[in-house]
């Protein structure tokens, strides 16, 4: 798991509208959704029987 360190952007009745997080954890972040895009899409070509797909064309899509 990733541990975040993140910062609150408040408004003035102190509700929070936005998150800051250090640029290292924030590409981090974005790395670890990519790769489970590119699981779920390799998870998705497995499942179908009809047609047999490279990897890399089921990662298109």
């Amino acid at each position: 798991m990733i541990a975040l360190h993140p910062e609150y952007i408040i408004d003035q009745k102190e509700r929070k509208k936005s998150v800051i997080i250090p640029f290292k954890e924030w590409e981090k972040l974005i790395s670890d959704i990519e790769e489970l895009e590119d699981i779920r899409a390799y998870d998705i070509a497995k499942a179908d029987n009809d047609e047999i797909l490279s990897f890399e064309e089921a990662i298109r899509n």
